[in-house]
């Protein structure tokens, strides 16, 4: 089994965990009732997408 000749030192570990972080969600508006929904999901308040009524509110 293959073990690491050296130890990772903190800052070459950091230096790579630098790009593991939360992201934010796409948002963006819903064109019928102007709440934030997330892109390309059926709008939760108002049960539209892409301009048709999916949902029965």
């Amino acid at each position: 089994m293959a073990v690491p000749f050296r130890r990772t030192s903190k800052t070459a570990k950091r230096k790579r965990r630098t790009h593991f972080k939360l992201q934010v969600p796409g948002m963006v508006e819903c064109p019928n009732c102007g709440e934030m929904k997330l892109a390309h999901r059926v709008c939760p308040s108002c049960g539209t997408y892409k301009g048709k009524e999916v949902v029965s509110k």
